[in-house]
């Protein structure tokens, strides 16, 4: 894509006044062209993900299938970012949640399910070089009625890039978002509905090979005191919903993840040793979905699958879903906190 081998930078955001030093420190910016190669990484994963959704939103319309969907953006994901194992590749699972459902839903293998003019489909995937990953999202509808809902989350999502910096406390951009948010209204079919933030549903930190690693940015004030720190990523991502604004899980399961922090357990299945040391090889502590196993031509499974579930090497990640007959909407951004300015590495033409 780039020959020379250097990405284009995300957006720059200037920190907050007691912040601003940072700009013009000769320290700060000695200890930025330290971290070049690593933001070259980050930023290769952004320019792939921009593409790739760029292609996205022009050819994915309704009449689609789910499966249609996700293989052409994970193909392009592939084809991009030159994939190469644990060292570059897909992020995890392309997400394509529609209407009430807001999260984790992917097709498994067989899935039917086609995409039509009145849904509300939430596209968040990722993208990864060795394990630094890009986390990004987006709504797609075709329907015009939808519009001050998308309008809202999209605010909320801009609202938590611009509160978040190094020192901030997590609960203060939870506040603002929130408050961004619920300043929105869309009227649906005769009725008005304020956009309300899914309040069990958050941004988060990314560590290498580590999808959430361990801070949660709330969307809503929850009190949480943490603060951010000078060169963390973090993913900020706002769901908003007509519904109840809360999500619980339900559904048939696609998503998995081994558990980045569990011990060895001794497996007494030789089909669930053999199934972990094909996720170990083929994922590692990367999120995977049942296609990718199917891809890589693993058969009968699951019950080895379930057996790693329930001795706690794998977690589950179940659809999450608001009320029935609601709609939800998402946007979301990864950033990073860099000595002199924060960077909105996702940023494009797009949102």
């Amino acid at each position: 894509m780039f020959p020379k081998g250097i990405y284009p930078m995300g957006e720059i955001q200037d920190y907050k006044e007691d912040n601003l030093w940072r700009v013009t420190s000769e320290e700060k910016r000695y200890l930025e062209r330290l971290e070049h190669d690593n933001l070259n990484e980050a930023r290769k994963c952004a320019e792939v993900h921009r593409q790739v959704r760029k292609y996205a939103q022009k050819v994915v319309k309704p009449g689609m299938t789910m499966i249609e969907i996700c293989d052409l953006i994970e193909n392009g994901t592939r084809n991009l970012i030159e994939a190469n194992g644990l060292v570059a590749g897909i992020g995890f699972p392309t997400g394509c949640s529609l209407n009430h459902v807001a999260a984790h839903y992917t097709p498994n293998g067989g899935d039917k399910t086609v995409l039509s003019y009145d849904d509300v489909m939430k596209i968040d995937f990722g993208t990864q070089i060795n394990g630094r990953i890009i986390d990004c999202a987006f709504t797609m509808t075709f329907n015009p009625k939808y519009d001050k809902l998308l309008e809202a989350v999209k605010d909320a999502t801009n609202t938590g890039i611009k509160e978040a910096g190094i020192d901030v406390r997590l609960c203060d951009i939870g506040a603002a978002v929130s408050e961004t948010m619920e300043s929105y209204e869309v009227d649906l079919d005769g009725k008005t509905y304020q956009v309300k933030p899914i309040r069990n549903l958050n941004g988060h930190s990314i560590g290498r090979y580590e999808i959430h690693s361990g801070k949660t940015v709330p969307i809503i004030d929850n009190g949480d005191q943490t603060k951010m720190e000078e060169g963390e990523y973090f993913a900020i991502e706002t769901f908003g919903s007509t519904g109840n604004a809360y999500v619980i899980e339900e559904g048939e399961c696609s998503h998995y993840m081994k558990d980045f922090h569990s011990p060895p357990v001794p497996l007494r299945l030789q089909r669930s040793k053999q199934l972990l040391n094909t996720i170990n090889r083929e994922f590692s502590t990367l999120a995977f979905c049942r296609r990718y196993l199917d891809r890589i031509g693993e058969t009968k499974y699951l019950t080895a699958l379930k057996n790693l579930v329930d001795v706690g090497l794998v977690n589950p990640y179940p659809p999450l879903v608001d009320s029935i007959g609601s709609y939800t909407a998402q946007y979301e951004h990864t950033i990073v906190l860099k000595p002199t300015s924060k960077e909105v590495l996702t940023r494009g033409d797009d949102y």
